[in-house]
């Protein structure tokens, strides 16, 4: 199949990300899906289908396992066949922007924006994906951090025509947020999670009253009440009304970096992903 991307030369300022074994984990599943979603939506002619990459990247990785050059989500999903109608590809740094227009240069379906993708989802890209336009669309949601507005998750909840998969960053909100002490978190962190989580519940959710000699104090809940909390928003307030259990990406001690969530309206797109997810679940880390 004619996928039409190139391996532009790499500029001297271009950096591109070295990858772990869960990262490559997640471009499996990736792959997987896409491959799925693209064949059921090609079956029905009166719909068009796009993908949506919020935080493309450069197009490929470095693997830390092998130290070869890795596929990133952008190109595997372009050479998904059958072919997505539509490819939107959404970056903040320049280099790898100019690397991802070289990259498919040839190919028209394909459209790349500069960016925060906070901005250039509401103003340039979801518009062009809507329900009463008969148009579907799978996004990848995949921030480095908390910089991620719940607006765009939630108006891609809303829309009903988005599959979402969504990385939660868990150790991000470990590190600079669910402090035992919350006094002492900086006032631009808060903010952070606030925009990410779309208020300020997360506090109830993350921590909880326990009663000592000196009084009750606040101490920190699990990863996983956190996690199931947000699984629990994401079908309440965004919208989607299928979330499987999400799946723990690990670093190679084995802590949790950040949880993998897929959101559906549609029943059988998240029994897709819960057999992907289970035949990755319990990998070992290598």
């Amino acid at each position: 199949m004619e996928t039409h991307t190139v391996r532009p030369s790499r500029p001297a300022r271009l950096q591109i990300d070295s990858i772990g074994y869960w990262s490559e984990v997640k471009l499996d599943i990736i792959r997987d899906y896409a491959k799925a979603y693209s064949t059921i939506l090609s079956a029905q002619p009166a719909l068009s289908h796009a993908y949506i990459d919020a935080f493309a990247g450069a197009g490929v990785h470095e693997s830390r396992t092998t130290g070869e050059e890795v596929d990133g989500s952008p190109r595997i999903v372009v050479a998904t066949d059958p072919p997505f109608r539509d490819y939107y590809l959404i970056d903040l740094n320049g280099a790898r922007v100019d690397h991802l227009r070289a990259m498919f240069s040839a190919n028209p379906a394909v459209h790349v924006f500069e960016g925060d993708c906070n901005e250039v989802m509401l103003r340039e890209v979801l518009p062009n994906v809507r329900w009463d336009q008969f148009r579907r669309g799978l996004c990848l949601l995949d921030p480095y951090g908390l910089h991620l507005n719940w607006t765009v998750i939630e108006t891609c909840g809303q829309s009903g025509a988005i599959d979402l998969f969504l990385n939660f960053p868990i150790a991000d909100m470990n590190r600079n947020v669910f402090w035992r002490n919350p006094e002492g978190v900086d006032p631009a962190d808060i903010a952070r999670m606030n925009a990410f989580w779309g208020d300020d519940s997360w506090r109830r959710v993350a921590y909880k009253s326990v009663p000592t000699l000196f009084g009750d104090i606040e101490e920190k809940t699990d990863n996983d009440t956190i996690a199931e909390a947000f699984r629990e928003r994401l079908r309440l307030v965004a919208g989607f009304t299928n979330v499987p259990e999400p799946l723990p990406m690990r670093n190679t001690t084995g802590a949790v970096v950040y949880y993998l969530y897929f959101a559906s309206k549609k029943p059988v797109a998240a029994k897709i992903v819960q057999q992907i997810f289970t035949k990755y679940r319990n990998r070992g880390v290598v």
